[in-house]
């Protein structure tokens, strides 16, 4: 055990967000995005039974947002003609707030298939439990 280290994170996250240097990027998956087929060339992180939000928040008290970008945090764009609501993305916008001076500014959305291609080439994919959709979030590390 480690003291002020958010306990939802495991020791794989742990050294993996370690690891990571400037610019380096993560995604935050939920349930449905395809984790292992997009994470053929990077780590896949297996946190089954965890939503993104407390994993965002966790991540976040470790890792720096990159203030060299104008959008660090970049979310996947809901679909022309898709029927989906995003009510997490509020969530996301609190979080990011609490741990980042630029807030919800700091946060951009791709394409559905742009972000896939960007996911490729993630220095690491956390796959969650995480239910809702269109609830995927890629983080770009900055500097400590």
């Amino acid at each position: 055990m480690l003291k002020n280290i958010p306990p939802i994170l495991s020791p794989e996250l742990l050294k993996t967000l370690c690891e990571m240097g400037h610019s380096d990027r993560i995604v935050i998956a939920d349930g449905n995005f395809p984790a292992e087929s997009m994470g053929k060339n990077c780590k896949v992180i297996r946190a089954d039974g965890h939503g993104v939000p407390e994993l965002l928040d966790a991540i976040l008290t470790l890792l720096p947002l990159d203030t060299y970008v104008d959008k660090p945090v970049s979310l996947m764009q809901v679909m022309a003609g898709d029927d989906a609501e995003t009510p997490i993305w509020e969530e996301y916008k609190r979080i990011i707030t609490k741990h980042d001076p630029r807030g919800a500014s700091a946060i951009g959305e791709i394409e559905r298939f742009a972000f896939y291609e960007e996911a490729k080439t993630a220095y690491a994919i956390i796959a969650t439990g995480e239910k809702a959709v269109y609830a995927n979030v890629m983080l770009q590390k900055g500097v400590v």
